[in-house]
């Protein structure tokens, strides 16, 4: 297996290179930055892809993008659990 078998596959580079920097940055003081900009290019290309029906696989991988940043923002830095506070009330 060559190195570049184990990375992380771009097939959506508008906004999966911005991801997988935050997904594998390890210094807990970039982090955030990294989840900003994150979330800033998948919110970038979603109002791109608006006048469009087209991109379902792609929108499907952004929903779990959105997820797995959810868990690394409530794991690793302490945000809390929207999703279990709204199952709640």
């Amino acid at each position: 297996m060559a190195a570049d078998d184990s990375s992380l596959h771009i097939l959506y580079p508008h906004w999966q290179n911005e991801y997988a920097a935050a997904l594998v940055e390890l210094d807990r003081q970039k982090l955030p930055e990294r989840v900003v900009a994150s979330e800033a290019a998948i919110f970038n290309r979603l109002h791109q892809m608006s006048q469009s029906s087209d991109h379902e696989a792609e929108r499907l991988a952004i929903e779990d993008a959105l997820a797995a940043l959810r868990v690394l923002k409530r794991d690793e830095l302490g945000f809390p659990d929207w999703e279990k506070s709204s199952r709640e009330k």
